[in-house]
């Protein structure tokens, strides 16, 4: 399903209400044009709305189940397996050599990394930072995942999008490590060589103790179960865990590299 065929369902319970854009509008306490705008698709829908929206048109949750099917299937089709894995995870374990993490990007940030090259249409780039800002939203559920990001000194350096955009970027980094459920870990350069030098990865451990791996390379990436495979990425992982500044360490360090207070 796509966001054209929710678009049409929501319509079709609507007239079958007999409510009106600014019926509806009313009835859930959002603004007319947001209505307006969601229903001609310059403003997708979020899982607020559709809920209020089912409850004002009597769908029976209808109109949110099709807008969770609708987002599984958003974003590259080989990233669906992986995301429905890392909203389930109770802990994920990232380690990035070149890039901060894609959970803790800034939306200047993501859209800087994702619009690179001029791969992607410019409608295309804003539903992929789309996808990549509502992941973000585990961070903040309840109870929340464990996190611990391990970065290379090269992720926090690197001025993605220029100067302005790194800065706002730390200043996120700097937020995000205020979260009670995250660690952050910085790998100092002077470090020289380290067992992650090969490129990144992330570990997810699921509520049935089930563990998979997430990997990419430069054109796509996939999910990795092979106990073998784990267990040499977990070793890697305790590698680099020991060459990592402490959290603190690590916030004080990012600080430092901050411009603006």
């Amino acid at each position: 399903m796509n966001i054209e065929m929710w678009i049409r369902a929501l319509k079709a319970a609507r007239a079958g209400a007999e409510v009106s854009q600014e019926g509806l509008a009313a009835l859930i306490k959002w603004s007319p044009s947001t209505v307006a705008a969601i229903e001609t698709g310059r403003r997708r829908p979020t899982m607020e709305f559709a809920v209020a929206a089912d409850q004002a048109l009597g769908t029976g949750g209808l109109l949110a189940e099709l807008l969770k099917a609708t987002d599984r299937e958003r974003g590259p089709s080989w990233f669906v397996p992986w995301r429905g894995y890392e909203q389930r995870a109770i802990r994920l374990r990232a380690f990035e050599a070149c890039l901060v993490p894609g959970l803790l990007q800034t939306e200047d940030y993501a859209r800087a990394v994702i619009s690179t090259g001029g791969l992607h249409p410019s409608g295309t780039v804003d539903e992929l930072v789309a996808v990549r800002m509502e992941r973000q939203q585990l961070l903040h559920r309840d109870p929340p995942p464990h996190c611990v990001f391990l970065l290379d000194e090269t992720a926090v350096r690197r001025p993605v999008g220029g100067p302005a955009v790194l800065d706002a970027q730390l200043g996120r980094l700097l937020e995000v490590a205020e979260v009670p459920a995250v660690r952050l870990h910085v790998i100092p350069l002077a470090v020289g060589q380290h067992a992650g030098l090969g490129g990144g990865f992330v570990l997810a451990d699921l509520p049935d103790a089930e563990r998979v791996l997430y990997l990419e390379n430069a054109v796509r990436g996939h999910v990795v179960d092979d106990p073998e495979t784990i267990g040499l990425i977990e070793r890697k992982w305790d590698s680099l865990l020991g060459e990592a500044l402490s959290t603190s360490a690590s916030v004080d360090f990012i600080r430092k590299l901050k411009v603006t207070p």
